[in-house]
């Protein structure tokens, strides 16, 4: 069968299961072939110096480090691994090899730190952790995304390409997702949770936590002020491709404007900004983030691996632990439903799933895997850790049922203390160092 053919095959099986899918598949394709081919693609150099132009030297990694076929310290390492092939790691070169890669070990850093806070807040990534800071109340923004957005089809050519490419390709560069967000939550005023739930439909790397957070950042609900961008900004970073053809662009562009002139069309002076220390993850919630204790260890003889979607790849801790044992995937309907994710997510996660030593099925997750349990015999669960709270609340309705051992992936970092995660800046002043360390 080629590969074609085996694409066509997994889509009509979900087409099948998951009618209610939206979407045509994406051009990028899942699987630890592809991330491979990616990752041995990477240039550290490029990337710093273009990663904000939309034609950017971007790794295009996110979607496959979002679901664990390459983790962060893998790709930490071969960006190690590029630097010391040119003779970056030999001594006195540690300082000339960070400035170079900085940027993007920084991006990484950004990736840790999304998890971290997600593992403190649970679902509260879903509230403003700060209040906004645009003037405007919080029933002055709209519930739900206006269609001709999500149809792209506002008459604004840069605004309606990037919604297009997100429901195509399932994917877009930061700029164009900063440039989007702003645009629905400032210029549209909607909800940041409308647009949220939109990327997660569509994005192959839609994170929860890297998504939702990166909107707050927009919204100003956890930044120190609004994003909003200028057609000069735009036209820096994505050339004209997008104004030459837009028929607002010779009058009547919303963007075409100074920073100062836009800043006072569409916000109102607002009271002195809050303090970072009174968010809900302030020092009292941040001091008592301890390190999650490990797993007891379990003597199970014969259990099963439970794969989910946050570790589709070899280095997943279970599979390696117990490499023969029986491993099983749940799509589950009910997570799958609520999320309204589209087939392109799906095939995606499906041509990952091809490459493991799993087997794939569907319905309720904890009950498929008591079922998958039942069948082999099973004495236990392992499965690795998973910061999404969804698959804590499965594992919570298998263990009165099955004892369940959780490990725990490579980390990007370790970090002896707690890190103060009120704003990037103070994690990565702790965490940076320690990174770069493990260059030596």
């Amino acid at each position: 069968m080629t590969s074609t053919q085996q694409r066509q095959a997994l889509q009509a099986t979900l087409a099948a299961w998951f009618p209610q899918a939206e979407g045509d598949p994406s051009p990028i394709q899942g699987g630890v072939a592809a991330a491979r081919q990616r990752l041995a693609a990477i240039d550290p150099i490029a990337y710093g110096c273009s990663r904000n132009h939309l034609d950017g030297a971007v790794t295009g990694l996110s979607p496959y480090i979002r679901h664990g076929v390459l983790s962060l310290a893998e790709v930490r390492d071969a960006v190690f691994g590029w630097l010391r092939q040119r003779g970056y790691g030999e001594p006195g070169r540690r300082a000339e090899a960070q400035q170079l890669a900085g940027k993007l070990i920084n991006e990484l850093g950004w990736r840790d730190y999304w998890q971290r806070l997600w593992r403190l807040l649970g679902d509260g990534i879903w509230h403003d952790l700060e209040p906004l800071r645009t003037g405007h109340p919080a029933e002055a923004y709209a519930a739900e995304l206006p269609p001709d957005i999500t149809e792209a089809r506002t008459g604004l050519a840069c605004i309606d390409a990037f919604a297009a490419e997100l429901r195509t390709s399932g994917w877009l560069h930061n700029h164009a997702r900063m440039w989007l967000a702003s645009y629905v939550v400032h210029w549209r005023r909607v909800r940041w949770q409308a647009g949220a739930r939109w990327f997660l439909q569509h994005l192959l790397d839609g994170d929860p936590a890297s998504n939702n957070l990166s909107w707050q950042w927009v919204a100003s609900s956890f930044s120190s002020k609004p994003y909003i961008f200028s057609r000069a900004n735009l036209e820096r970073y994505a050339g004209d491709r997008h104004c030459r053809t837009c028929p607002l662009a010779a009058g009547g562009c919303p963007f075409q404007a100074s920073y100062e002139s836009l800043q006072q069309r569409l916000f109102r002076p607002e009271p002195a900004p809050a303090s970072p220390e009174a968010a809900p993850f302030g020092a009292a919630a941040t001091a008592a983030l301890a390190p999650a204790p490990p797993s007891p260890a379990a003597a199970f003889r014969r259990p099963i691996v439970w794969v989910h979607g946050e570790a589709l790849g070899p280095a997943n801790p279970a599979l390696r632990s117990w490499p023969s044992a029986p491993a099983l995937f749940v799509f589950d309907d009910a997570l799958i439903t609520s999320a309204g994710l589209s087939r392109k997510r799906l095939l995606f996660l499906q041509e990952c799933l091809q490459e493991l030593p799993v087997t794939v099925r569907r319905g309720d997750g904890a009950e498929q895997l008591l079922a998958f349990a039942a069948e082999h015999g099973a004495d236990g669960v392992v499965t690795s850790a998973a910061v999404d709270p969804r698959f804590a609340r499965i594992r919570e309705r298998l263990e009165p049922r099955l004892p369940v051992q959780v490990l725990e992936p490579e980390p990007f970092v370790s970090l002896e203390t707690p890190p103060d995660l009120r704003r990037f800046s103070r994690y990565w002043r702790r965490a940076e160092p320690l990174v770069w360390r493990q260059f030596s």
